[in-house]
């Protein structure tokens, strides 16, 4: 195998508390990406770009991420990303017309302030990946993982839901 790229581009995922300023921060050290990778024995790299709220991301950081991932030698990748944006993100690699497999996925909750939904998120899309033969983008969110046009972000809710089929 030829390992697993993590792109994390920031979002809640790692936000951490500052306590000088009082708000959450996106953590630019990918901190909580790499804490959970060094889970599992396996051959895990670990970028960090972008470091912003998905609200914050803008078309460059999507040209940033596009050319990160023609570079990259992996087949397989996740994308640590907020989850106001994933879609439009997921939609813009889609249209990039990828032969590759990449997987978005996020938290509601940061990692610092609860572990699990994060854990939980990031260990489905690793399980995921690991098994599929399948290239495309994806979206892995709440325990549904599917292609990237099927799930949406439903914010009543407060949580990722399949689309209706109508």
């Amino acid at each position: 195998m030829q390992g697993i790229l993590i792109i994390d581009t920031g979002g809640t995922f790692g936000k951490i508390y500052d306590p000088i300023n009082g708000r959450l921060e996106v953590d630019t050290t990918s901190k909580a990406p790499k804490e959970i990778a060094q889970k599992w024995l396996c051959d895990f790299e670990v970028v960090s770009i972008i470091g912003k709220d998905s609200l914050d991301i803008d078309e460059s950081d999507r040209m940033l991420l596009l050319a990160t991932i023609n570079l990259a030698k992996h087949q397989k990748i996740i994308i640590i990303h907020g989850t106001d944006t994933m879609d439009t993100t997921a939609k813009y690699l889609a249209d990039a017309s990828l032969s590759r497999t990449i997987i978005l996925t996020g938290t509601m909750v940061p990692y610092s302030i609860d572990p699990i939904e994060a854990t939980a998120n990031f260990a489905s899309t690793y399980g995921y990946i690991s098994s599929t033969q399948d290239s495309g983008i994806f979206i892995s969110m709440n325990g549904i993982i599917c292609d990237h046009s099927d799930i949406s972000k439903d914010r009543k809710l407060g949580r990722f839901v399949l689309r209706d089929r109508v």
